[in-house]
Order: structure tokens, then C-alpha cells, then sequence
């Protein structure tokens, strides 16, 4: 992955496109595709992917354990778990609870937040600590914005899909960099050769190679 800071900012201006759409705004209360979630809901949690980001740059990191890209999906409980697992829930509940501010409130936090990574991403170190704050770990900041930049390309289609209108096409590195990902954990979670049969054996492919 080469200069994932710009990849990622690229990501969050099209991600924000979406997010600040009409069809997200009518859809807000109604729900999603994504069980438990509505529209509003699953759109907090997908502008979380911006917001955060200047917390992850703020925290304290110091005395963690900084981790691999890989290593963090290993520890994420969310990842192949059920949707009542309490990671999950958890997330569901926090997302759920902020959209009661509004369409409006939920899309001017995340450009105010893609203003400022604007400024400071590209200096940044992409080496230094980075991650939620309430990770009992860090990972690197380009590997941080690396699962955030992967956040926003799945739940750019939960929410397309959700609202009716078309998934936005993100730039082709953008997209190559998620793919990658979830290549790598489609493979891991099922095997090699179910990941190949599945992208070039259309007649002994599985049912299916989901990596999260």
C-alpha cells in the first residue's frame, strides 16, 4: 500500500459525498440494509469513519503495544461475529444514539473533521502510534487509516443500497487497497483456494468468501 494518508482522504471525499446526499437525508429514519440499523444509524456509523480519525491522532499511545495491520483484525471481536455480540451491539447502540441529532448535525462533524485531515494528513508521520483510544493497542497511522479507509468502502454500499442510489466509485487505489484487505481476510477466514475458485471457478465456487 503506497501513500495510504492520500488514499484515505480521497476515500472520506467521496464517502462525504454520499453522507451528505439527499437520499441519506429522506432515508433517515426508515431502516437499513444492515439488520437493527437504521438509515440514520448506519450513516453515523459510516461518518464515524471521518470523525474519529482526529481522536486517533490526539490520543496518548504511549506504553502501547503497536500491532500489525493483520494482527488488529485478528483481535477485532466484531470481525465474522454475530450482530448481537456485544462489539457489535455496542457499536449498533453508540451509532443508533447519535443519529437522534440529525442528518444535518451528523454530515457538518464529518466535514468539519475531513477540513482538518485535509491540513495535517499529508505531514503526518505515517509511522507514529495511532488508533481508537479505547483499543488496548496501536497500530501505525497509515495501517489505522487503512481499516478506516476499508470501513468506508463497505458501508459507502450498506448505504447506496440502503437509500436506493447508485454505490459511489471510489479512485481505483482506494478500492485496490480494500480489496487487498479483503482478500487477504477472505483467505485467511476460508482458504486460499476458496478465494480463487470463488474469483475464477464460477462452477465449484462457495457459497461464500466473506472476510468480515
Amino acid at each position: 500500500m503506497t501513500d495510504i494518508r492520500a488514499q484515505y482522504l480521497s476515500a472520506a471525499r467521496t464517502a462525504l459525498g454520499l453522507l451528505e446526499s439527499d437520499a441519506v437525508a429522506k432515508a433517515w429514519g426508515e431502516p437499513s440494509a444492515l439488520d437493527k440499523f437504521t438509515v440514520g444509524g448506519l450513516a453515523t456509523h459510516f461518518a464515524g469513519q471521518i470523525t474519529a480519525v482526529p481522536d486517533a491522532l490526539d490520543a496518548d499511545h504511549a506504553g502501547k503495544e503497536v500491532i500489525g495491520l493483520f494482527a488488529h483484525f485478528d483481535r477485532a471481536t466484531w470481525v465474522a461475529a454475530d450482530i448481537d455480540n456485544p462489539a457489535n451491539s455496542r457499536i449498533r447502540t453508540g451509532s443508533e444514539s447519535e443519529s437522534a441529532e440529525g442528518h444535518g448535525a451528523v454530515a457538518a462533524a464529518a466535514r468539519s473533521a475531513l477540513d482538518r485531515l485535509e491540513a495535517d494528513l499529508p505531514g503526518a508521520d505515517g509511522t507514529a502510534p495511532a488508533g481508537t483510544p479505547r483499543w488496548a493497542y496501536a497500530t501505525t497511522l497509515d495501517d489505522y487509516l487503512a481499516t478506516r479507509l476499508l470501513e468506508l468502502v463497505v458501508h459507502a454500499d450498506d448505504l447506496a443500497y440502503s437509500t436506493g442510489v447508485d454505490t459511489p466509485a471510489f479512485d481505483q487505489d482506494v478500492f485496490d487497497t480494500a480489496a487487498q484487505i479483503l482478500a487477504r481476510l477472505a483467505a485467511k477466514r476460508h482458504g486460499q483456494p476458496a478465494l480463487i475458485r470463488a474469483l475464477a471457478r464460477a462452477e465449484r465456487a462457495p457459497a461464500t468468501i466473506s472476510g468480515l
